[in-house]
């Protein structure tokens, strides 16, 4: 309960004493009095009611007071309403954004230059850590590349080599192709995060993509022996980025096909509901034990630390390609040990200008090269 709610409740209650009170003297002192007196035989002993009257009007304005009182202090903490209202919507993307100021100079309007101040630097460090993680990627893939080139000339030109030599250069190799992965995650993430690239918007065919998404499955799961089948494939079309959400599907897919078991099974399925469009996919897997977490940055479950390598940034870059396309992306635990991953995508009405022609870009989208991890 808020605080004006609870000065306002005090307010009636005292309010309502003060009346019955006012209520009780003014029929006290009309009503009973004056017949007390006749009865005694003394009528004229109350006839002057003047100072009775200045008094029950008196505590009469009690209640206005207070009532006015109330609507004064109201008045007082609606600037303090207004500035919680608006901090519960400052995130990392809006801290350039000023918060609302009295500008009279009281406490409240100090309060806010104060949090507008921290915003301000909390911004700058933010930029900061962007900076320095595309800086940081930039200056990694270079290395990596010439790591990756020297190991495969090695191991094309020891083809004579023992075994053992030519196994731990594929291994090396291997790992430089991992690092590499995840640096180019990495960089797409802050791209996205500062706004640095684009997202088409386009009339996209989602049955093509899905149906793409299980001919891609059913090559991913073949060497695991785990069963694949497309539930539904409902016809739907919507405006967005098709290269983005064929991304998402395979990284959907790829993590489906990795934290399963041989002989599992696979289920994808697309339909349409109320104007969204829903693309279901559920594995044969326990789960992770904390589902709300798993599209963090870097974080994995105990299933995919016990399966799969990885590094935790698949997930977060499909919720981002699925937000940039103003849907959202659940992953719920069956009780049949089985987890579904299911995205919601709104549907909007297909135009011949949006056929034709790519809209302005928008910040959250995701650039082209990003791969599952």
């Amino acid at each position: 309960m808020t605080i004006t709610r609870r000065v306002g409740i005090g307010y009636a209650l005292i309010s309502a004493v003060c009346l019955t009170l006012v209520v009780w003297l003014g029929y006290h002192e009309f009503e009973e009095e004056p017949t007390e007196f006749a009865a005694m035989g003394l009528p004229d002993i109350h006839k002057d009611t003047n100072a009775e009257l200045s008094t029950v009007c008196f505590l009469g304005a009690i209640p206005v007071m207070l009532g006015f009182g109330w609507w004064w202090l109201h008045r007082l903490l609606a600037p303090i309403k207004d500035l919680a209202e608006a901090v519960s919507k400052v995130d990392s993307h809006n801290l350039r954004q000023p918060l609302p100021r009295t500008m009279n100079g009281d406490e409240v309007d100090k309060l806010s230059e104060v949090v507008n101040s921290m915003t301000d630097r909390l911004n700058d460090s933010f930029h900061h850590i962007q900076e320095f993680t595309l800086h940081a990627s930039h200056e990694l893939k270079t290395p990596l590349t010439v790591m990756r080139a020297q190991l495969e000339t090695e191991l094309r030109d020891r083809g004579s080599s023992p075994s053992c030599q030519n196994e731990w250069i594929e291994s090396q190799i291997e790992e430089v192709k991992r690092l590499s992965h995840i640096v180019d995650s990495l960089t797409l993430l802050t791209k996205a995060d500062a706004g640095l690239v684009q997202l088409e918007r386009k009339i996209v065919p989602m049955d093509e993509l899905v149906e793409e998404a299980f001919e891609d499955a059913l090559i991913l799961a073949q060497p695991q022996d785990v069963h694949v089948t497309l539930d539904q494939c409902e016809s739907i079309s919507l405006t967005g980025d098709r290269q983005r959400l064929r991304q998402m599907l395979l990284i959907l897919t790829d993590n489906a096909v990795k934290y399963n078991h041989a002989g599992g099974m696979i289920h994808l399925a697309l339909h349409q509901h109320e104007g969204i469009a829903e693309f279901r996919i559920t594995n044969t897997d326990a789960g992770p034990k904390s589902p709300g977490n798993v599209f963090g940055r870097f974080v994995r479950g105990e299933n995919a630390l016990a399966k799969a390598d990885g590094c935790g940034l698949g997930l977060t870059i499909a919720e981002w390609i699925v937000n940039a396309h103003r849907g959202s992306i659940q992953l719920i635990t069956e009780p049949d040990e089985q987890v579904s991953v299911i995205v919601r995508i709104p549907i909007f009405q297909a135009t011949i200008e949006a056929a034709g022609a790519t809209s302005p870009p928008t910040t959250s989208a995701l650039p082209a090269s990003a791969v599952p991890t």
